[in-house]
């Protein structure tokens, strides 16, 4: 599918990141009101960070894909940087049609042009559809990851 626009997200752009965000399974309830000003706090403060991007994918004008991109620095690897990505969604109704795919192979490009010398991605342990996307995008399974969740 052509036509997808890859752009970094502005404040107009959250009821619809926030929406897919919402709309997600895995943990279930995980959102809160999208009015809830924490919301735009922490969208201010990606905004604000230039190591970080919140993306919007933008089809015929509509806001259908998100992910959050983060460029880390590192003492490992002779001090490189490394690339996040996170909190990737599509809109459940253009699922399967390789947009994801788009933003991913366009993710890898903006770590690349960061001189990034690897990307890192993280996907809950039940969604095995996804670990085979990113499978077959080139991403392989190489860590144990383990969270410690610290308030509600």
């Amino acid at each position: 599918m052509s036509g997808l626009i890859l752009r970094d997200a502005m404040a107009a752009d959250l009821p619809a990141i926030l929406a897919m965000l919402a709309g997600d399974v895995i943990p279930p309830g995980r959102e809160a009101d999208p009015s809830d000003p924490r919301y735009l706090a922490a969208f201010e403060a990606i905004d604000a960070d230039p190591n970080q991007r919140l993306i919007a994918a933008e089809l015929d004008g509509r806001i259908v894909g998100t992910m959050q991109l983060s460029f880390l620095p590192g003492l490992s690897f002779i001090g490189s940087w490394r690339g996040l990505i996170e909190a990737v969604r599509i809109a459940a109704d253009l699922r399967g049609q390789r947009l994801g795919e788009q933003m991913i192979l366009w993710a890898v490009e903006q770590c690349r042009a960061r001189d990034c010398k690897l990307v890192q991605l993280t996907s809950s342990a039940t969604r095995t559809d996804a670990h085979r996307f990113y499978a077959r995008l080139g991403f392989v399974q190489s860590h144990v990851g383990m969270k410690l969740h610290l308030r509600d």
